[in-house]
């Protein structure tokens, strides 16, 4: 399973993460059976919290409004804390940062592409969140069982590695 295919946003950073299986619902964005797991991650890049799968073919944004993270998260926002995402969240809430995207047949402004530089930067630090969990439980980069537990398995990890690091949210 590869959890953490990419990790996007949480508080700092959540996201999804593409998880093969051998079971047949094929996602078309990697050609392999899979689901979709959000994770949201301290500004450290530390995991903290990891969502139950959703099928590999629904999009990002879909997959964070059936867990129903946004509220949380934009609450945070109005106390100042910044959600960062990528461009799979385009219509989440005002306090979920995404960087610009490229108008078709445009180009970015110097300042756009300045944010986006920053943007990337600082969100690379919750694409590590999805690294870890993936480098550390090898179980997580092929999942041969129901994708349906994926979500479990995902969430064993993290409490594993919370414990192994002796980290607590």
């Amino acid at each position: 399973m590869r959890v953490a295919r990419r990790v996007r946003r949480a508080a700092w950073g959540n996201g999804p993460a593409a998880t093969p299986t051998t079971r047949p619902r094929p996602t078309r964005q990697h050609k392999h059976h899979g689901g979709n797991v959000q994770v949201i991650s301290a500004p450290d890049g530390f995991p903290i919290w990891t969502s139950e799968v959703r099928p590999g073919r629904e999009h990002d944004i879909t997959c964070a409004r059936k867990h129903g993270i946004f509220g949380p998260l934009d609450e945070s926002a109005d106390e100042g804390l910044v959600t960062l995402a990528d461009l799979g969240y385009e219509d989440a809430p005002a306090g979920i940062r995404r960087p610009y995207k490229k108008p078709k047949g445009g180009t970015l402004t110097d300042e756009q592409i300045q944010y986006n530089y920053v943007h990337r930067a600082i969100r690379s630090l919750a694409e590590r969140a999805n690294a870890q969990l993936k480098m550390r439980f090898k179980a997580l980069r092929n999942v041969s069982k129901c994708p349906w537990r994926i979500g479990a398995i995902v969430a064993a990890a993290l409490v594993l590695f919370h414990h192994e690091n002796q980290r607590t949210v």
